[in-house]
């Protein structure tokens, strides 16, 4: 079942071109790490699928309802934290955790509640006004934890908090997603998305430049190469499916970089010669992100 549908969005302010024909997709059960740098139409994306601006030409829909008309309705399904939480000074944690969860029109887990503010380590009874960045963040996320949803929303949700209450959070987007709720997970921590995601997009000026399941992708990424040998292996540079090519200054050491599906060419290039190490580990999506961030799209 299909939770978050993109179709071709674009969205301008002024002259400047935020989003060009952004499509994507979510399924039901589906956690999607949707990442980009500041500035590449993250948070504009995430604006328009909460009907909080419209986009100029395309179609957005949650639970199959558009998100401009439809709002009101969406948002009783959906649990969304952003980036930067602004709180009543004058309010506790607290007061602001049941204020939040007051306004879903559902009945509030008490238990449930009480958990998350021990697992996110909170003390609810201090006022906002005294609460660091991380510590307003576990507001929203305590109280977006604590509710029923079919829809997670998350831009940059972790801001602030230390790595012990990643973990936590990380725990608790597990727990929602075996629940059977869809996580979109807009995230600056590649390792984060990569431990969580069952998909991914990324986002570059505005454009979808690659998406798809994650294990798909990884056919796509390159495997990092080391090789040990006393023979002399320069000539390897001359082939063009290798990569990044470096013979490591004074030693028999040799890094370069192959497509997965070319590790056989290279296992029978390599044979007959003295090879005294080899070491293949594949790239993590950092690398892959990195590649359409410093070198653009479409090298392989």
């Amino acid at each position: 079942m299909t939770i978050v549908k993109i179709e071709g969005v674009s969205k301008s302010f002024g002259k400047a071109e935020a989003l060009k024909a952004v499509t994507f997709k979510m399924e039901k059960g589906e956690v999607l790490g949707f990442i980009g740098p500041n500035g590449a139409g993250k948070s504009t994306t995430i604006r328009i699928l909460l009907g909080m601006i419209k986009a100029d030409s395309g179609s957005v829909s949650i639970f199959g309802k558009d998100v401009w008309s439809d709002a009101v309705e969406i948002h009783k399904q959906v649990a969304y934290v952003p980036g930067d939480v602004s709180l009543w000074p004058n309010l506790t944690g607290g007061e602001v955790i049941d204020l939040f969860l007051s306004l879903r029109d559902q009945a509030v887990d008490h238990e449930k509640k009480a958990t998350l503010i021990e697992a996110f380590d909170f003390d609810p009874t201090k006022k906002c006004r005294s609460y660091s960045k991380g510590n307003r963040q576990k507001v929203a996320l305590i109280a977006a934890f604590a509710a029923e949803a079919d829809l997670y929303i998350f831009d940059e949700p972790t801001s602030g908090l230390d790595p012990l209450q990643e973990k936590v959070f990380q725990k608790q987007v597990e727990r929602v997603k075996k629940e059977g709720a869809s996580v979109l997970l807009s995230s600056h921590i590649l390792s984060e998305v990569e431990k969580l995601c069952d998909t991914i997009a990324i986002i570059r000026n505005g454009e979808i430049v690659e998406a798809g399941q994650l294990h798909q992708l990884r056919y796509l990424k390159r495997s990092e190469i080391s090789i040990e040998s006393t023979d002399h292996l320069a000539f390897l540079e001359k082939n063009d499916w290798i990569h990044g090519f470096i013979h490591m200054s004074g030693s028999n050491q040799y890094k370069f970089q192959i497509s997965s599906n070319k590790m056989t060419t290279l296992i029978a290039t390599l044979q007959g010669l003295n090879i005294q190490s080899l070491d293949s580990q594949p790239q993590k999506l950092e690398d892959l992100f990195m590649r359409h961030y410093e070198k653009g799209v479409g090298e392989s």
